[in-house]
Formats: structure tokens, sequence, C-alpha cells
């Protein structure tokens, strides 16, 4: 019993072990956009604070976020950070091309 209930914990805990997620859907690394207007786009998952380009901002229940930013022609390089309630942190950088 004391296994499976240990097993079980360890399962549960997961969770807190992984610390936080960051996956950015939209735009792709190294996509080209056409225009200035660019939507971020993703989702995290056991975070506790997120920022894009050192903006804080807010997710949805389901853990999705949305941004919108102007970029320069050239090469734009955009990073979200995260950080959970321990304070593991975990940070993403896309790159992107404004023709």
């Amino acid at each position: 019993m004391f296994v499976l209930l240990t097993a079980y914990s360890l399962y549960q805990a997961r969770i807190l072990l992984t610390g936080p997620r960051i996956q950015i859907e939209n735009p792709k690394d190294g996509q080209t956009v056409e225009g200035p207007l660019v939507i971020v786009e993703g989702q995290s998952k056991n975070i506790a604070w997120i920022s894009l380009n050192d903006r804080q901002i807010f997710t949805d229940e389901n853990g999705q976020w949305s941004e919108k930013l102007l970029v320069s022609p050239g090469l734009s390089i955009m990073t979200v950070k995260a950080r959970d309630r321990f304070g593991r942190e975990t940070e993403k950088n896309v790159r992107i091309v404004l023709k």
C-alpha cells in the first residue's frame, strides 16, 4: 500500500517538479511576415508570472495567451519569460523577419 501511495504522490507532483512551460504557437521561429503588426500566441503551464519582451502579459484559465506587437523592418527577436511560484524560470525566443 505504501508503494502505491508513494507512486501516486509522485505522479501528482510531476507538474510541480517539471517547472514552468512555454509553447509559442504563432509566429514560428524564422518566419517572414508581410506587415508590421504581429500577433504572438501561445500556451503556458505551471506559471505564476509571464512576460513578452519584459512586459507582463496575462493568460486565460487554460493558459492560452495572445498579444499584438509592432515590429521594425528586418530581424526582430521576441522573448517570452515565465516563472513559477517556486521561482524557477524559463525563456523562449522567436526570431521573425519583416520584409
